[in-house]
């Protein structure tokens, strides 16, 4: 199959997926963290596959290369944001386990796609 656009990406279809599962996971917080963990965690989440979608349709492999860097990066702060709400018993730990185990999924993908680049 040829990849014609970001949207045949694996790693951009985990990520949406991840925004998606951002977003009902955190439509279950308290109203006191709209403005705080939700945005953060939503920004993170949605920074992912807008990275790696901006970087696709860029000219050059070293543009695409720093855009897959800033996913990875949003990876690991949504990582970090994760672990809050479990000790806030906002998520169980079976939500929180199955968001880090996409999260690393969605890691090893962004640094072996920065690897053939």
């Amino acid at each position: 199959m040829k990849i014609r656009s970001f949207r045949d990406l694996e790693v951009w279809k985990l990520g949406k997926e991840l925004v998606l599962e951002v977003y009902r996971a955190t439509a279950l917080f308290p109203k006191s963290e709209a403005y705080g963990l939700v945005s953060q965690m939503r920004r993170a989440s949605v920074s992912i596959p807008s990275s790696v979608a901006e970087g696709f349709n860029r000219f050059h492999n070293r543009e695409y290369r720093q855009l897959l860097f800033v996913a990875l990066g949003s990876c690991a702060e949504l990582e970090t944001q994760v672990e809050i709400p479990l000790d806030l018993g906002y998520v169980d730990r079976k939500g929180r386990d199955l968001m880090i185990e996409k999260l690393d999924h969605e890691a090893r993908m962004l640094r072996n796609l920065i690897k053939k680049l």
